[in-house]
């Protein structure tokens, strides 16, 4: 492409770059996959429960408490986030232990808020230490 900047218009097509987007475009199942995923973290309990989960195991009624959520609305939550493989579990005894499944979850929270603070939606930072 030259250094000319290049017009764009309803009724003009730029054969190269339509035949560069088809050509990088990510499969339609994968797409649909994607959306899925971000459905899943589209939930403020769900991510409530995430940001809770940053850097440590939680046990059920401890997020419960914390929260300030019913322990059958947060092992619901819960379920949705395991099956979805954003969260992993623990069994110890008869306690239950969850925590982010890998580094990409807390990578996801950590540029999700990072975008928001930089667009200046916030006035303060939040107070989230285990956050980079």
């Amino acid at each position: 492409m030259s250094n000319e900047r290049r017009l764009c218009c309803a009724d003009c097509v730029n054969p190269e770059r339509v035949e560069q987007i088809r050509k990088n475009m990510v499969r339609e199942e994968t797409l649909y996959d994607i959306a899925d995923f971000f459905k899943i973290l589209g939930d403020s309990t769900r991510l409530k429960i995430l940001f809770a989960l940053l850097g440590s195991e939680v046990c059920v009624g401890d997020l419960s408490t914390a929260l300030g959520i019913s322990q059958s609305s947060v092992s619901h939550q819960l379920r949705i986030l395991r099956q979805n493989n954003v969260v992993k579990f623990r069994k110890q005894g008869k306690a239950v232990f969850y925590s982010l499944d890998d580094t990409h979850v807390e990578t996801l929270l950590s540029e999700g808020l990072e975008h928001l603070l930089q667009k200046n939606i916030y006035e303060e930072v939040p107070k989230c230490p285990n956050l980079v």
